[in-house]
């Protein structure tokens, strides 16, 4: 195990491909992770630090629609579909996909494609 008890080959997976993506003001970066059971995403402006939008298949307004789907790819674009909303909702319209060292393939696919359709630029 390595850092904050991840694999050690995701963790470099993960420190090199932030240093390539960054998010600005202009364009945040839309950050996902999954676990076995659930997907998070959030918008994250690494300038200042802050995360500006953030939906997962456990937020209040979600787990209802989604039940025990949060670990499909119906639940994950349910979320991208809310995390795409709230941003707009927030004045942002495009990021930079920041996939996590995870494959572009399944769950991270279906909310990326769910995040476009809503009207996310990336």
């Amino acid at each position: 195990m390595g850092v904050f008890g991840r694999s050690d080959a995701r963790a470099k997976r993960q420190k090199r491909v932030r240093k390539k993506i960054r998010g600005t003001s202009d364009k945040p970066r839309l950050c996902v992770f999954r676990s076995a059971r659930h997907i998070y995403a959030q918008i994250i402006d690494d300038n200042t630090g802050r995360t500006l939008v953030e939906a997962s298949s456990l937020s209040k307004g979600l787990a209802p629609k989604i039940g025990r789907n949060g670990g499909n790819k119906k639940g994950a674009a349910l979320v991208g579909a809310s995390v795409a909303d709230r941003a707009l909702e927030n004045g942002v319209k495009r990021v930079v996909f920041d996939r996590n060292g995870f494959l572009y393939h399944g769950r991270v696919k279906a909310l990326a494609g769910a995040a476009r359709e809503c009207g996310l630029e990336f």
